[in-house]
């Protein structure tokens, strides 16, 4: 298995999601849509297993790599949505994003290797990342209605209750990245915290979450606040994903594995 594949692999799954979206669009049958989209992370999600094999490794050490992960995530994600809520702009937004960090990972391929600095060969490791990229994948979703309820405030009250449920599930997922990180730092370098960078902002980023979701539990009928807490919490996530990794104070972080 070579990354040099992986234009052909991403364009085919893009190619599935792209048109399920389009059968969605044109409202055909429903059981279309679900077959491409299932079928495009089938493809996807093998290839992410065969480099799993080919390296010895999972593929997650770096930036590029946990982008694999996002990809695989999203498209099912809009899918839940999509069959849950008929909300199709849900849907096409999950698609879409899918389809840009393939273009990204295709414009700019990293040089796959086996090796893994001692501190990633964790029991931890796995399940920290991938629990933190299925809580982004969640919470980018449940962005995208605030977004759509900031434009479309006579649904806000609707679009809330469907980022209620995005937002409870990606904040478990949240909470139980951090504990599982606090258990491999433990394991790695004898502390469960050290208030390093990133962990600092994976903690404000919880707390954002925390914020929307005890906002909304005491001021249920206030919804530009909640809708308003809940986008300024996704730019949080998203300095914690990326941002982070361009601050200078983060240079010496244990961290910087992921550059």
């Amino acid at each position: 298995m070579s990354w040099m594949i992986f234009p052909f692999i991403g364009v085919g799954s893009a190619a599935f999601w792209l048109t399920g979206t389009f059968s969605a669009y044109k409202k055909w049958d429903s059981r279309l849509t679900t077959l491409l989209f299932i079928l495009g992370s089938l493809i996807f999600g093998g290839f992410v297993a065969a480099m799993w094999v080919h390296l010895d490794r999972p593929p997650l050490r770096t930036l590029g790599e946990t982008r694999l992960w996002y990809s695989l995530f999203i498209p099912l994600i809009g899918l839940f949505a999509y069959r849950r809520w008929k909300y199709f702009w849900l849907l096409a937004y999950s698609a879409g994003m899918a389809v840009m960090f393939i273009t990204i990972n295709i414009m700019h391929p990293e040089a796959m290797n086996k090796a893994l600095m001692p501190a990633l060969k964790s029991l931890w490791f796995v399940p920290h990342v991938i629990v933190y990229l299925f809580a982004y994948a969640i919470l980018s979703a449940s962005s995208v209605v605030a977004i759509q309820g900031l434009i479309q405030p006579q649904k806000s009250l609707n679009l809330l209750k469907v980022a209620d449920h995005l937002v409870n599930v990606g904040t478990a997922f949240l909470t139980l990245g951090l504990l599982f990180g606090a258990l491999w730092a433990k394991e790695a370098w004898g502390h469960y915290w050290t208030w390093d960078p990133k962990e600092t902002w994976a903690f404000i980023t919880w707390l954002s979450y925390m914020v929307y979701i005890h906002y909304r539990h005491f001021h249920p009928k206030k919804e530009n606040v909640a809708l308003w807490t809940l986008a300024i919490a996704f730019i949080v996530l998203l300095i914690c994903w990326f941002g982070i990794n361009y601050l200078p104070s983060a240079q010496m972080s244990v961290h910087t594995y992921t550059s």
